[in-house]
């Protein structure tokens, strides 16, 4: 059953149309790579999904029970202050804030989920550490930990190996893998790392003002924006 419908979208920025007639959905298990030229409306689209954009077109409707308020979000890195001074299990425990409406108070459900969290993502350790003293990757381990307190079937990334080593990057792709094989989540990342994402996304979406791809990974390697690419072994 999906998880998301995307339904004729259309958006604009600062008065310039990015996108039009946009259509695609989520089911559960899935991993869409949004990927397309900068400019194209990637962080637009990502934005009308949690509903900080209106379409001026379409619809953005979710399904299977998922609710707004449930779906986890780790921005891009240019977005995130990283010099927020607090620690690593308040910066985690502000993600159930998503879900608690008129009540902002944490409760002892909530600071269990966050513990559960930094311990899914190796991070226990750093719990009484400040966020601000933390290495880029492992910042963004922190942000994912924060992510997966509001997500419950569906978490969105936007750009998020932008400003990491190699060695991060390849460990954030090997979480976001964990998340969907193990703990049931499915993810939306925009990325412009097509090869990487596209290695173990099963479902990709190519944003084009005039011809937008949305299908299979398979099947967008051999169509003929895919074929603008050099893939080599997929699987390397």
């Amino acid at each position: 059953m999906a998880l998301l419908y995307c339904d004729d979208l259309s958006f604009s920025y600062e008065g310039h149309k990015v996108f039009d007639g946009l259509s695609f959905q989520v089911s559960s298990g899935d991993y869409l790579l949004i990927v397309g030229e900068n400019g194209c409306g990637k962080s637009t689209l990502i934005k009308g999904i949690l509903g900080l954009k209106q379409p001026e077109k379409g619809s953005v409707l979710f399904g299977d029970g998922l609710l707004h308020n449930e779906v986890g979000y780790l921005p891009q890195q240019a977005e995130i202050q990283k010099n927020f001074p607090a620690s690593v299990f308040e910066v985690v425990l502000s993600g159930c804030l998503n879900q608690k409406g008129l009540l902002p108070f944490y409760n002892k459900a909530d600071r269990e989920k966050a513990m559960q969290n930094l311990d899914k993502l190796s991070i226990l350790d750093l719990k009484d550490k400040s966020f601000q003293e933390l290495s880029g990757g492992q910042q963004q381990r922190v942000l994912l930990a924060r992510a997966l307190c509001s997500a419950s079937k569906l978490i969105l990334f936007d750009e998020p190996a932008t400003d990491l080593d190699p060695l991060a990057t390849k460990q954030l792709y090997e979480l976001i893998n964990d998340l969907i094989n193990n703990h049931d989540l499915s993810v939306i990342m925009v990325s412009h790392d097509v090869h990487g994402g596209a290695k173990s996304a099963n479902k990709i979406l190519h944003i084009d003002k005039k011809n937008s791809f949305f299908g299979d990974t398979k099947d967008y390697i051999n169509s003929e924006k895919g074929k603008s690419f050099s893939w080599g072994d997929i699987n390397d």
